[in-house]
């Protein structure tokens, strides 16, 4: 009887673990690298964990390991991930990372590139319920790209941008040995870079010389080599 028994329970167990799926069985590993002052980014890896993925970051950047794993500049964005094989490149959907592990194509990876708003990490509350349209890139090895998922939503109309192209924000850390400055800011028409928190280089340390974090400021950005860079900033009117 115990034997019988014994060889229920097992066939139980079996069956039990035979219905849940390979994804339930073993949670996937997703190193992410990031620049540890993006909220954004930090929001995306809340998003992957939500979805049951299990996420180890490192906060070194993620322009060298962009280069490094093969990703062409122009797919980037905030953050650069590693999973399964696969590169991973802004804030793809962890539902497509769930499907690009299940039908393993051959390819580098998966791209959203730049942040567009509504997208997992770059739809909170600050947005404003903002949905802009965008793509999931499946990336070849060779740079070429196919459409893996697009999601099109009704968008709000975008503010229209100033007339003298000064980005409005707030100082929220400043790290002036390294010559970097955290703002929470509102859309940058010039980078096509929606509202966020954003880490930003200075090439000057003076430009931050009287700056305190709370202070609202009018900045001028661009974008050099991969990394964003504040060129002019001063305080808000």
């Amino acid at each position: 009887m115990m034997n019988r028994r014994a060889w229920l329970w097992g066939a139980a167990g079996a069956a039990t673990l035979a219905a849940t799926p390979a994804w339930a069985q073993a949670a996937p590993l997703v190193e992410v690298w990031k620049d540890p002052n993006c909220g954004c980014c930090n929001d995306w890896i809340r998003h992957l964990e939500s979805h049951g993925f299990r996420v180890q970051a490192f906060d070194t950047g993620n322009t060298g390991m962009r280069q490094r794993l093969g990703m062409p500049l122009a797919l980037g964005s905030c953050h650069t991930a590693r999973v399964g094989g696969y590169v991973i490149e802004g804030h793809v959907p962890a539902t497509d990372i769930q499907r690009l592990l299940r039908e393993r194509p051959v390819a580098l990876g998966l791209s959203v590139p730049r942040m567009p708003v509504g997208s997992p990490g770059m739809d909170g509350p600050e947005y404003g319920g903002r949905r802009d349209p965008y793509d999931v890139l499946l990336v070849q090895r060779d740079g070429s790209t196919r459409v893996w998922a697009s999601y099109h939503r009704t968008q709000a109309p975008a503010a229209a941008p100033s007339a003298d192209r000064w980005a409005e924000g707030e100082v929220r850390r400043i790290d002036a040995a390294a010559r970097k400055i955290t703002l929470r800011h509102g859309d940058i028409p010039d980078l096509d870079m929606p509202p966020m928190t954003m880490v930003f280089q200075v090439r000057d340390a003076a430009l931050l010389q009287g700056l305190q974090p709370g202070a609202r400021v009018r900045f001028r950005a661009e974008k050099a080599g991969g990394t964003y860079f504040v060129t002019e900033i001063k305080p808000a009117p």
